[in-house]
């Protein structure tokens, strides 16, 4: 395939040299003559393990070349790949202005070609760049239609420098956001020798993991600092800690914990993060990021209660309120604390948990409940139907199977908040709404 590269920077140098090994003729184009002289004698423009080999192999077998005129890449190519840099400006907000103008170049270059160009975006954007920034530029400077005269697709990179060309050849998945089915297959034959998940999406989803991503990094790095932080004033050996830690790979290293949904509550979770914070305060150690996690937890509550507030409906229905399916255990369970405000508030509730019976209870669930919120017993239901019948808007609170199928009991006009996505739809329903989909 004949593929032009616009950048010719970290990635945009590990894509030309890894896509000329894998024998396709690669074009690579940069405004710095220094970067294009460097190519073009077969030298790499930045460092990086194994990509100096890969660029002079490829310059001396004829499939690497560079230049700064972006009409002739994009007339020697079938497809575009831009990856030039976001960087921040003073306020933290992303500069765009590399991204328009290689955008102005091509836009201006595929104006009067016939063949329908391919263009792919891996420079990192946040979501909605694609459609606010890229897509009108194109358009307005080649006077064509993204999706029907030329491709535009979203294929964000997951390469770690001092790794990248291993990265490259062996990614953790492959991402491609389009604005309709099929318009990147051609990007995608580029990347079906892989060995990595093919995951093709819209191109906000696309430009929103990369971001997710490199958050979580920064998270993982800030979060064990603290740990470390705290260890050592203890006398511990926080790396022996967290090596420990990572040894967990079915909850500590896992998708468990991470889907998006409502406040963590329990037994344990609320009570060890207060006691550790509460230490670290002790010894005079900041520890940001673990702080700001109750307060995060408070305001997903916060956020369902205005959700069900602007919904319009006064008599709302609880589908299980302990903190986890299968379990009577509601010590500071969210949805209790929910259900608490909006009894406060004067909505009109009905509750159901089938873990959960005053009769049944003993020990600690059972002094809690009649003890400490002895008006919830009140409003409890024995049955789904009792909910369905006498709710205008009814909420989901925890992962019970029962509830997967409760759009189908539903009408038209009663609302469902999903605030665990165990009844989520396949395809967007009006009465259906969940906290975070």
């Amino acid at each position: 395939m004949k593929i032009s590269v616009f950048g010719l920077g970290y990635v945009g140098a590990v894509s030309v040299g890894c896509l000329s090994d894998d024998g396709h003729t690669v074009i690579g184009v940069d405004p710095n003559n220094t970067k294009v002289d460097m190519l073009n004698r077969g030298q790499s423009p930045i460092v990086e393990d194994a990509i100096g080999s890969l660029l002079k192999a490829g310059r001396q077998e004829g499939r690497i070349s560079a230049t700064d005129n972006a009409q002739l890449a994009v007339d020697r190519s079938d497809i575009s790949l831009v990856c030039v840099g976001t960087p921040s400006r003073s306020n933290g907000s992303l500069d765009l202005k590399y991204v328009e103008a290689v955008c102005t170049e091509i836009g201006t270059a595929i104006k009067d070609k016939p063949a329908r160009h391919n263009i792919v975006m891996r420079s990192t954007m946040l979501p909605g760049s694609m459609r606010e920034t890229v897509i009108p530029v194109l358009e307005a400077v080649s006077g064509k239609s993204a999706g029907r005269d030329f491709s535009i697709s979203n294929n964000p990179e997951f390469l770690r420098e001092g790794t990248a060309v291993f990265d490259y050849r062996n990614p953790p998945k492959t991402v491609i956001g389009e604005i309709q089915p099929g318009d990147a297959d051609m990007l995608a034959s580029i990347y079906a020798h892989l060995d990595a998940p093919m995951i093709r999406t819209s191109i906000e989803t696309a430009e929103m993991v990369k971001y997710v991503d490199n958050v979580w990094h920064a998270l993982k790095v800030g979060f064990a600092n603290e740990i470390g932080n705290i260890a050592k004033q203890l006398g511990i050996d926080g790396q022996e800690v967290m090596e420990i830690f990572c040894k967990d790979e079915k909850l500590n290293l896992s998708s468990y914990y991470l889907r998006p949904g409502f406040a963590f509550g329990g037994s344990c979770l609320p009570k060890d993060l207060r006691a550790l914070t509460y230490k670290a305060a002790r010894m005079d150690i900041d520890v940001p990021i673990l702080n700001s996690i109750l307060p995060s937890n408070v305001g997903q509550i916060e956020r369902v209660l205005d959700t069900i507030q602007r919904s319009g409906a006064r008599k709302i229905g609880v589908l299980g309120f302990s903190f986890k399916s299968g379990t009577d255990d509601l010590r500071e369970s969210p949805v209790v604390e929910l259900i608490e405000r909006l009894m406060g508030k004067g909505f009109e509730l009905l509750i159901y948990d089938q873990y959960v019976n005053v009769a049944k209870l003993i020990g600690a669930n059972r002094d809690y409940i009649l003890n400490a919120i002895p008006h919830i017993s009140r409003i409890m239901v024995d049955d789904v139907a009792a909910i369905t019948d006498n709710s205008e808007l009814i909420v989901i609170g925890n992962g019970s199977a029962e509830f997967a199928d409760i759009l189908e009991k539903v009408t038209a006009t009663q609302q469902v908040l999903d605030l665990v996505g165990v009844a989520k739809p396949a395809q967007a329903v009006a009465n259906y709404n969940g906290v975070g989909w």
